[in-house]
């Protein structure tokens, strides 16, 4: 398998300013964006996003490539949902069950999964997934095929509707961000440190007395956790939980989105995700079939951007000049 060259987010040379700026900037977008688009379109894209951005942590900075995230994605669906709909949870705690329950799923998924590398990693990941797969067929809480519907959204902390659109819209783009400040600090922190070094050379990070097997275990717990964030929030949003979000070709749609946007950045995923969320609901009503466009798109992606979209802006002569930094 090819190595996999990867950039950070966080630059020592970028400019404090243009930091703030780009931030700012960013937030007060998606701020207003309820105002100019479809808020339902955007939560969406916000939910996938911060699915891409869990799987990112795992690939980019670990260096574990899973073929089962959409078990932890569509479990928390189905564990949120429960839990507010048949249990009578607040949406907040609905949540909690939700991410709860998606750690769990991980830590049990990963404990059999990091004794392999490479290929071997990413099959076992694959038929674990596809064994939960199984288990939400036959599950009665999960009503098969039909899934759980007419999910309550509740009120928030006892008080906010988030039956009104805006109020929705604004809870989940809290949820994002918080979802994508962790990822953010757990990256910058000495355990992603120590991730990186792994990524980088395995045997060298054992040598230096690193428990990897402990490290790679809670690189895959944190990102199962967050990927059941974004599964909990999307189930809330759209008020169901079905079979589509535990199936296969949700795993290989994050990992479509992470190589898009540019693996190992912060930005990359929610880039990439916006990508394909946009391109499946603007060809959905359309006579193009949105699975082969979607496959062009990401052929000229791979041809023209070997390091992802956001990969190759921090490659050029523009991202330079900004202070961003890359790194292999």
């Amino acid at each position: 398998m090819a190595q996999v060259t990867t950039t950070s987010d966080i630059g020592g040379g970028r400019p404090v300013l243009v930091q703030v700026i780009l931030l700012a900037g960013g937030i007060g977008l998606l701020a207003a964006a309820p105002f100019f688009l479809y808020p339902i379109f955007v939560m969406k894209l916000l939910c996938f996003a911060l699915f891409a951005g869990s799987f990112n942590l795992l690939l980019g900075y670990t260096g574990l490539l899973s073929f089962g995230h959409a078990a932890f994605f569509g479990g928390a669906a189905y564990f949120t949902a429960h839990a507010v709909k048949e249990w009578g949870f607040p949406p907040e705690l609905g949540l909690l069950v939700g991410v709860a329950g998606a750690a769990v799923l991980g830590l049990v998924m990963g404990f059999f999964a990091i004794r392999r590398q490479g290929i071997y990693f990413a099959m076992i990941t694959l038929a674990l997934a596809q064994m939960f797969y199984f288990f939400c067929l036959q599950a009665e809480f999960t009503h098969g095929e039909d899934g759980i519907q007419s999910v309550p959204r509740g009120k928030l902390l006892g008080f906010i509707d988030l039956g009104t659109p805006l109020n929705m819209y604004f809870f989940v783009l809290a949820v994002f961000l918080i979802g994508m400040l962790v990822i953010w600090r757990f990256i910058n922190s000495p355990f992603g440190m120590i991730l990186k070094s792994i990524r980088e050379n395995e045997v060298r990070a054992t040598s230096l007395g690193y428990s990897v097997a402990r490290y790679k275990l809670g690189a895959f717990v944190m990102s199962a956790a967050l990927a059941g964030l974004a599964g909990g929030l999307k189930a809330l949003v759209f008020q169901f939980a079905t079979l589509t979000d535990v199936t296969w070709q949700m795993s290989g749609e994050v990992i479509l989105m992470t190589l898009l946007g540019g693996i190992g950045t912060l930005v990359g995923p929610v880039i990439g995700a916006g990508l394909v969320v946009t391109l499946g609901n603007y060809l959905a009503t359309s006579e193009f079939p949105v699975t082969i466009i979607t496959g062009i798109v990401f052929m000229v992606c791979v041809l023209l951007f070997r390091r992802g979209i956001v990969g190759e802006f921090y490659e050029s002569r523009l991202g330079r000049k900004l202070g961003f930094e890359h790194r292999h």
